[in-house]
């Protein structure tokens, strides 16, 4: 419950048709369980205390009059659990017969919500019983308590502003305008469904897809408890199917065919920002009454998987269908550019690292979209200090593998000469030193690009950027930079994917080994023929720093909350204090670097988190990162 987390649970209790008693007793049961598992919101199924498939039983007064005094008992049971519950049950009002979900919290029944939308086709005939659901809330007597009973309620808690809840029942979530869109509009947060959905074949795919695709379109937590085993079989089965979702994943699902309680973690602060960054997102609240609660604040023990590389799906299929859609995206990027400027020609240097791999790679597809030859791949190497024997050979053998056209620049007189005119001493190995040679690549770059008339394809990837790691108005700009959506975590894996579906043995070859090269700016002599300069060991670890940047920009996250999910993330790579020591460096880089950004070259958006100053991230580049900082520090 720290940090906006909250514990949500579905249930499918044991049934016995037509014994609200005896459902009462397994209700309690799941509620013993919930509280002793620190669950903050409590889902049973639909009509749980008679079971959903008692028929004209309905129609019975014993029946009618047991289920209300089981509700008032379990509503009573609620007292110090520290949860709000949702049962199912018919309550009759007026002259009417209702199907509702009760509302229970601190020994009281805070609510009641009718059903809106009845089935009467198929196997359904609720209509039969049951009268649809109003909106307008009315206060009516349960017991000794008054009670607001209608469909426009929302259950806000005092202690967690940002849970509050809506409710609706199995069917309306299965029409065109279900309940749920209007209570997502008017604030909640979390929507609950007690549901009775009987199974058959390939129902519980679309019921997947259903929930979890209302909870994406909502930007909400979705809990849709299911009616399960112990309902008549007499003509129906149903099966349990419990689902937890957030804005369009699932946290938590049941195996069907098997009655049981499920728990999700569900991220509020996910919620909250995402629908303030939305702003499509409105607030219409008309007509709804709120009813307030209270929850004790407890330190939640997260029961949530946080992938270490968020950029990277985790599943194999998924990512080789993302890696081909980014090269796409970024090669039809280039291919307007080239075309709109009549460009026959591209200029890159080339360095036998990952990201000018990257980019030579999107050259070749954007050239074979235009049928224009690959011999106008211009490509530079430009030796200097630092060139290994590894790098340069990877350089020049993959623009030939490509059949680009190589350019060979030996740099290292040039540098001396500016070292003199400047006064730079050559064996004082600085900032001066390294950035020298970046400038000097650079200038070459764009002079060839002028002799070819072509265009100069920036190489930099979306990692760097974000720390300001390249040279200002050296490796930092170009006439276009396809890599500037791409975070260093990703780039591995679409150079990986180029080398698996390639059919090309040599370049597989040579790509492989480029993967296998320590990334590195190669501005320092090498030590024993081998890279000295490390870019991780001085500006840490880029899975972390994307891990950083992704909760940073897609959500907002505040650094505490950062710094605890890493910790769940990379609990097996890096101890605490070193994910502290890199969170300080990123929030200190990317404060201090965002003058960079602010002049970045055009270049495509391939995800959800860009920075590109013209689109996703309008920040001052003399912003003050005091606040964040402090924060760290006090952790």
């Amino acid at each position: 419950m720290r940090d906006n987390f909250i514990r949500c649970a579905a249930v499918s209790p044991d049934v016995t048709v037509a014994d609200p008693l005896a459902n009462e007793l397994s209700i309690k049961a799941y509620m013993d369980e919930a509280a002793k598992n620190n669950v903050s919101v409590l889902v049973f199924p639909e009509l749980c205390l008679t079971g959903y498939t008692c028929n004209d039983l309905f129609l019975q007064d014993t029946l009618l009059k047991n289920s209300l005094d089981a509700v008032i008992r379990l509503a009573e049971y609620t007292k110090d659990k520290n949860f709000i519950a949702f049962v199912g049950l018919p309550f009759m009002y007026g002259n009417c017969l209702y199907n509702v979900a009760a509302a229970l919290c601190d020994g009281r029944i805070i609510g009641l919500i009718p059903k809106k939308n009845l089935p009467s086709y198929s196997e359904f005939y609720e209509t039969r019983h049951f009268t649809p659901g109003f909106d307008e809330c009315v206060n009516i007597t349960v017991g000794n308590c008054s009670v607001p009973f209608g469909s426009k309620l929302l259950f806000a808690c005092k202690d967690i502003p940002s849970l509050v809840i809506g409710a609706e029942i199995c069917e309306d979530v299965w029409v065109p305008l279900p309940p749920s869109i209007n209570h997502a509009l008017a604030g909640a947060t979390v929507i609950v469904n007690c549901s009775a959905s009987d199974e058959t074949v390939g129902k519980d795919r679309y019921r997947r897809d259903l929930i979890s695709g209302q909870s994406a379109r909502l930007i909400s937590a979705y809990i849709y408890a299911n009616a399960g085993e112990g309902e008549s079989t007499q003509d129906l089965v149903f099966g349990g199917h419990n689902i937890i979702a957030e804005n369009g994943t699932v946290l938590a699902e049941s195996k069907r065919f098997k009655n049981g309680i499920i728990y999700g973690d569900t991220d509020l602060d996910r919620l909250k920002n995402e629908r303030r960054r939305m702003t499509t997102f409105p607030n219409v609240s008309k007509d709804y009454t709120t009813v307030y609660f209270s929850l004790a604040i407890k330190d939640l023990s997260l029961n949530r998987f946080y992938n270490m590389t968020p950029f990277v799906p985790s599943s194999v299929e998924e990512r080789e269908l993302r890696c081909e859609e980014i090269l796409s995206i970024q090669a039809m990027g280039l291919k307007k550019r080239l075309k709109h400027t009549g460009s026959k020609h591209a200029v890159i240097g080339i360095s036998g690292g990952l990201d000018s791999t990257l980019a030579l790679l999107v050259i070749v597809k954007a050239f074979d979209m235009l049928s224009i030859p690959r011999e106008n791949i211009i490509a530079y190497t430009m030796p200097c200090f630092g060139t290994t024997d590894r790098t340069y050979n990877n350089a020049c053998n993959l623009v030939a593998a490509l059949h680009g056209t190589l350019k060979e620049v030996n740099i290292k007189n040039a540098v001396n000469i500016h070292f003199e005119d400047i006064g730079q001493d050559p064996d004082k190995h600085d900032i001066t030193y390294e950035n020298c040679q970046a400038r000097e690549r650079t200038q070459i770059l764009m002079d060839g690009a002028n002799l070819y008339n072509g265009m100069v394809i920036g190489t930099g990837d979306l990692s760097e950027l974000a720390l300001g790691w390249a040279t200002y108005n050296g490796d930092h700009m170009s006439m276009y930079a396809v890599n500037s959506g791409i975070p260093k975590t990703l780039v591995r894996h679409l150079v990986r994917f180029y080398a698996d579906t390639c059919n090309n043995d040599t370049l597989k070859n040579l790509l492989m080994d480029v993967l296998d090269t320590p990334v590195s700016p190669e501005l320092l002599p090498p030590v024993d023929g081998k890279i000295s300069q490390k870019t991780e060991d001085l500006v840490g670890p880029y899975e972390l720093h994307d891990f950083f940047l992704y909760y940073i920009l897609r959500f907002g996250f505040a650094p505490d909350k950062i710094y605890r999910i890493a910790k769940i993330a990379f609990k097996d790579v890096y101890d605490d204090a070193v994910i502290l020591k890199w969170l300080k460096v990123f929030y200190r880089r990317f404060f201090s670097q965002q003058f960079k950004r602010s002049c970045l070259p055009d270049g495509p958006k391939v995800g959800s988190v860009a920075i590109s100053p013209r689109g996703d991230l309008r920040m001052p580049s003399d912003a003050c990162s005091r606040i964040w900082l402090d924060t760290i520090e006090r952790m």
